[in-house]
């Protein structure tokens, strides 16, 4: 049952966020939406996951979305009736909606043959996940072997994202500070 709660909450947030026309109040639901997702991947066991959706997706995204709104407009631009209906407008609302058809094609196709959510007979879990648990430890010295392969399997991946993080945020900064004219 709580299930089915946190995806309706999900659903009214992504659709809540797409039609408001304040976009300081889409990016706070965007926020909770991120919060929500953190919730779901906590209650599928995934806590890494879930405290990186916390982090990044709920904290770190929404106050780089306020700051990029601190210098822009907050409200939506409104088109007249006639800029709505020129053929560039339109042309560029069916090649969105073309593209997004497509990539939720692909994203489907690609699931289709994925393993059952906690198959005990998938690949990862009768090759991966066992050399892990068994392995870890003595490879790398660290008891807690989900902190083993984030810390140390896979360091470099996650320096890497730590790296995309900062560098984003450093782009944000100086993207909106303000120059001093002289």
């Amino acid at each position: 049952m709580i299930d089915i709660l946190l995806l309706l909450i999900l659903l009214v947030c992504a659709i809540f966020a797409v039609f408001m026309r304040d976009l300081l109040s889409a990016v706070i639901i965007l926020g909770v939406y991120s919060f929500i997702m953190a919730t779901v991947f906590t209650k599928l066991n995934a806590v890494d996951v879930a405290f990186t959706e916390a982090s990044v997706g709920a904290g770190i995204t929404s106050v780089l979305m306020i700051a990029a709104l601190s210098r822009a407009k907050r409200y939506e631009y409104h088109y007249t009736k006639e800029q709505r209906k020129r053929p560039s407008a339109l042309f560029l609302k069916i090649m969105s909606l073309f593209f997004v058809i497509i990539t939720g094609a692909v994203l489907v196709y690609g699931t289709i043959d994925m393993p059952t959510f906690g198959d005990p007979e998938a690949p990862a879990s009768k090759h991966v996940s066992p050399r892990y648990i068994e392995e870890s430890y003595h490879e790398t010295g660290v008891k807690n072997f989900v902190t083993a392969v984030l810390a140390s399997y896979r360091g470099y991946d996650t320096l890497g994202e730590t790296t995309v993080i900062f560098t984003a945020g450093i782009s944000v900064i100086l993207l909106l500070r303000r120059w001093k004219k002289d």
